[in-house]
């Protein structure tokens, strides 16, 4: 499928998921509760609009950065976020509506008068509606408080082919940062904070860095620079990356000493104690130029096999093609951990693993990390932020010189 059909068809379903969801959620919340008119009217011009501000704000978000989670934009994207859930709840009160009117049916019992009936639809699609909008209310505040407040997990990971001399090696994994419209420099600042704080032995991207492009994102994201770790600091691209202009990321990056690995490989560590670190593009890339194109055996060339080998792939469905060319580890994100429970559900459908820590094959691990930022609405519900700590132990017979 070509590029431009491609983005087509997914804006083509998109736009038929937000048509549906927002007249699913009109039906249960306006019209169905029999609102007198002049109120009716104003909810539902009310839900139109605001969802065709979802639509004209992911066309020009990209060129108007906020750098706020309050200003327009942000509010917009957390209608976004409201509806889904008020999509949810209504959908599981239905269900359980059909599934009692069933049994009320299979009982034989008598039919009531019209009118009373009218009367007690009314009440129920009333209850229904208030409790729905409550939950997605409180729902929608709880995933805005828990946005930003990163956590920091530290995973320690044993590899067969690592030299003792490593054993306790850091690698701080940062993954989907969005960096964007909403998410910016105030950001930026507590991430790097946190990742001084973690003490790193490497630095390691895993895509999805961006939103938007140099011009607009570029003086904001200068204190990227800031990011040191004693190896060096590596980015491998994302699907976004290539929505944002991906070869003038790469080279911006480059241009401040950050290592862009485009199939390629690297040596960690001193000659008598070093592993091999690889990294390829996103899926995405080969769509966009041929020269990104994920080819990890080139990556590999010439590679010692004894050696152990850390990967860094945007999406973990490439964990596959990892163990099949002896990767002991892949660090992913992509999935953001599913974000907004429960889309972790659907995520696996497209993706084998969704968060954390996970034994692929016999002999390779990948972790999966849940993302830093969002994409979005800026909400994150039962999926908290994260920037991982990795560390790496040799199996305790090396450490120990056995």
């Amino acid at each position: 499928m070509s590029r431009v059909l491609h983005m087509t068809v997914f804006a083509l379903l998109a736009l038929g998921v937000l048509f549906g969801m927002h007249r699913y959620v009109w039906a249960r919340l306006v019209r169905d509760v029999l609102l007198p008119k002049p109120w009716r009217v104003v909810a539902t011009a009310f839900v139109a609009l605001a969802g065709l501000a979802i639509v004209l704000t992911f066309v020009l978000a990209r060129s108007h950065v906020e750098d706020s989670l309050t200003g327009p934009t942000g509010l917009v994207w957390t209608w976004f976020g409201f509806v889904f859930y008020a999509f949810l709840f209504v959908l599981l009160f239905d269900l359980a509506r059909l599934v009692l009117g069933v049994a009320r049916r299979r009982k034989g019992r008598a039919a009531e008068n019209g009118a009373l009936l009218v009367e007690r639809r009314a009440l129920l699609s009333r209850g229904i509606a208030s409790a729905a909008a409550l939950g997605a209310g409180g729902t929608t505040w709880a995933g805005r408080r828990s946005v930003q407040e990163l956590t920091t997990p530290v995973v320690e990971v044993e590899l067969a082919r690592l030299s003792p001399a490593l054993d306790g090696f850091r690698i701080v994994q940062l993954s989907d940062v969005h960096f964007g419209p909403l998410l910016g420099a105030r950001f930026l600042e507590e991430i790097l904070e946190r990742v001084e704080a973690l003490h790193p032995d490497l630095v390691a991207i895993t895509g999805d860095l961006v939103d938007g492009s140099i011009e607009e994102l570029g003086p904001r994201l200068e204190r990227i620079t800031a990011l040191r770790a004693p190896h060096g600091v590596f980015f491998v691209t994302g699907n976004h990356e290539y929505y944002s202009g991906a070869d003038a990321w790469i080279a911006w990056l480059r241009e401040r000493g950050v290592r862009v690995l485009m199939n390629e490989r690297v040596s960690i560590g001193t000659d008598g104690a070093s592993f091999d670190l690889a990294g390829i593009p996103d899926r995405d890339g080969g769509m966009f130029a041929p020269e990104h194109a994920v080819d990890l055996p080139r990556a590999l060339l010439g590679r010692e096999a004894s050696r152990e080998l850390v990967l860094l792939a945007h999406r973990p469905s490439h964990v596959d093609l990892a163990a099949r060319h002896g990767v002991g580890l892949q660090l992913s994100g992509h999935t953001h951990g599913g974000q907004l429970w429960p889309f972790g559900a659907l995520v696996r459908l497209a993706e084998p693993y969704v968060a954390g820590l996970h034994r692929h094959a016999d002999a390779t691990w990948i972790y999966v990390s849940r993302g830093t930022g969002f994409w979005g609405p800026p909400l994150r519900v039962a999926n908290p932020a994260e920037i991982a700590c990795i560390v790496l132990r040799a199996r305790p017979s090396a450490a120990s010189g056995r």
